[in-house]
């Protein structure tokens, strides 16, 4: 069935996703997730959107923009297929990343513009990945709260108050507030530890990396292949553990 045109903020104002394939992870690593944010600030200077907020999960991406000079649709393809391009170079993969088209939801009223705000910066918090809303490093929190970068915090902070102090308050408060706010939002994939790799290894067959390392290589790829199957892996988990490099791994399908 082919889907539908996409619903038009009046304000021009939206709650932007982008996902992994098939979920799977899109930031093998710190340098993957500097680079995207760095992508996003080379295109906002070109593009000339604004960006409210961000949160970058293991396998997707949240984003708070409004769009100004081009389409939102404009503006996504062209932070997408630049994160891709220089991803599959560094990886040494072909094919998508990302999940088809991304994802979106219109951002209106005040109100509501307050609770994605919040949603987002608490991404990590209701996936168990942090504890507190102003410790997670790969949100625009630290813009927030410290130095700005790329992020446009005045239209958050004002909707609290027009006096900074007052609205900073109240902006610290709200966002560390329980709540059951449910926006626009994709599973996380759960996490596996190394020790229970290694023991579904084990229990295959498979007692070691350099016994995994010396098997026919088509058997060895379809090891590897059961393993990136296992639900909450990542390749540069699987690529500790087993020795074989990650772009190889990353090929194997």
């Amino acid at each position: 069935m082919a889907r539908g045109p996409r619903r038009k903020s009046r304000v021009g104002i939206y709650h932007v996703m982008l996902r992994g394939v098939n979920r799977q992870t899109i930031f093998e690593d710190d340098e993957d997730k500097l680079r995207f944010l760095d992508t996003v600030k080379r295109f906002k200077a070109k593009c000339n959107f604004k960006l409210y907020c961000y949160c970058l999960m293991e396998n997707h991406i949240h984003l708070l923009i409004k769009e100004t000079d081009e389409s939102i649709s404009k503006t996504m393809q062209r932070i997408s297929a630049s994160y891709v391009y220089w991803y599959n170079q560094k990886y040494d993969s072909i094919g998508h990343l990302f999940q088809g088209r991304y994802k979106s939801e219109i951002v209106e009223t005040a109100s509501y513009f307050k609770t994605v705000l919040r949603y987002i910066h608490q991404n990590p918090i209701k996936a168990g990945i942090s504890s507190n809303v102003f410790d997670c490093k790969w949100t625009s929190m630290n813009e927030y709260t410290s130095t700005v970068v790329m992020v446009d915090i005045d239209l958050g902070l004002n909707l609290f108050s027009l006096n900074r102090k007052k609205a900073f308050e109240l902006f610290y408060h709200y966002m560390q507030q329980p709540n059951d706010d449910e926006c626009l939002d994709d599973y996380v994939l759960p996490k596996i530890t190394d020790d229970e790799v290694r023991e579904y290894l084990s229990k295959i067959g498979i007692h070691s990396r350099n016994a995994l390392q010396q098997m026919e290589k088509k058997d060895r790829n379809d090891i590897i292949l059961k393993l990136k199957n296992l639900n909450g892996t990542t390749i540069r988990q699987l690529s500790r553990i087993t020795g074989i490099s990650k772009s190889v791994i990353q090929r194997i399908q």
